[in-house]
């Protein structure tokens, strides 16, 4: 019996860590790429709201520097910096 209510208990925080990153807010991080051929090299230019204000935003600076030809952009979704690889790692990346 105790075990069968632990496993229920265990279950729920599983399935709770899995089904509630939905209600999470969503938070667009522009990456600006000054060389499109070198992705490895970005300049995080801000957080937004919606992946529409990224877009514009990205566009706008990429205007900005004059890097409208040879640079390109990105937007992460929920990005958080991982310490131990030295890089921002994203849900998803939109353009």
């Amino acid at each position: 019996m105790k075990k069968a209510i632990l496993i229920s208990i265990l279950s729920v925080f599983v399935l709770g860590g899995c089904f509630g990153q939905g209600s999470s807010e969503q938070e667009w991080t522009s990456l600006i790429y000054p060389d499109k051929n070198n992705t490895k090299r970005s300049k995080k230019h801000g957080v937004f709201k919606t992946i529409e204000e990224c877009r514009k935003s990205s566009l706008a600076e990429l205007k900005n520097l004059n890097l409208e030809i040879v640079g390109d952009y990105q937007c992460g979704l929920n990005c958080k910096y991982h310490e131990g690889m030295k890089v921002d790692i994203c849900e998803k990346l939109s353009k």
